[in-house]
């Protein structure tokens, strides 16, 4: 009997490795017939890292948090577990991501200066604004699970940027992240808090709200400044 619940477990182990390295590699086939093999696999791995950025920050934080699943042309997540204790947990795991991503597209910045490469220089571009347009302030996207240490008002100010990036390049998605957000929009606007939140969730010291609030903006800019910077230096090149 041991024995049985001990394959039913690996195999429980298993199936999440499956699915989560399908849904990666199912992606990867989507987008190369688009973008080519070799950039739908810097793209994909991209997104990985970022995603792992998150994975790491939870396990530990001590959170239960599953690997990353893909979903083409949508993005890719991991699944918290646990309910964070404190908003400071929240954004603390909401910056990991962004972080790992910036990371890894300057090293695909600096191979692409290094050797005069345009696809790593594609992928560090679109590195970048991955990392960027999650940190718009709106959940739930990662700039919306950091600025609420700040006040979850802020999650206001994501509105117009999110109408603003839709007029200028539609998408469905940005459709399904203005509904996700509604919710929490409507909350933040009526200053009430979500049901199921731990007492006290919300209080943090000042300075740990400045902190959050000085290395968010710091983000921001340099990922708007290396975003610009490239946008026009790169040709139209299919990989």
């Amino acid at each position: 009997m041991l024995k049985l619940f001990g394959a039913l477990f690996a195999a429980g182990k298993l199936g999440k490795l499956f699915i989560s390295g399908g849904s990666m590699l199912l992606t990867v086939i989507l987008y190369s017939w688009v973008y080519g093999w070799k950039y739908a696999i810097g793209f994909v791995l991209l997104i990985f890292i970022h995603e792992m950025g998150h994975f790491v920050a939870a396990r530990l934080c001590g959170m239960q948090v599953g690997l990353p699943t893909f979903i083409p042309f949508v993005g890719a997540w991991v699944e918290l577990k646990d309910q964070a204790h404190t908003v400071e947990t929240e954004a603390y795991i909401g910056f990991a991501g962004p972080i790992a991503g910036t990371a890894a597209a300057l090293i695909c910045y600096w191979l692409g200066r290094q050797f005069d490469s345009d696809l790593m220089l594609a992928l560090s571009y679109s590195g970048f604004i991955i990392n960027l347009l999650n940190l718009i302030p709106i959940s739930p996207l990662d700039g919306g699970r950091i600025t609420a240490i700040i006040s979850p008002k802020v999650w206001l100010l994501g509105v117009p940027l999110l109408v603003a990036l839709f007029l200028y390049r539609p998408s469905p998605m940005l459709i399904l992240i203005g509904i996700l957000a509604y919710p929490q929009l409507k909350l933040a606007f009526s200053n009430t808090v979500a049901d199921g939140l731990p007492e006290g969730y919300y209080e943090v010291p000042f300075n740990t709200r400045v902190n959050y609030g000085v290395m968010y903006l710091c983000l921001v800019v340099f990922l708007a400044l290396m975003s610009f910077e490239l946008h026009e230096a790169l040709p139209r090149v299919q990989f």
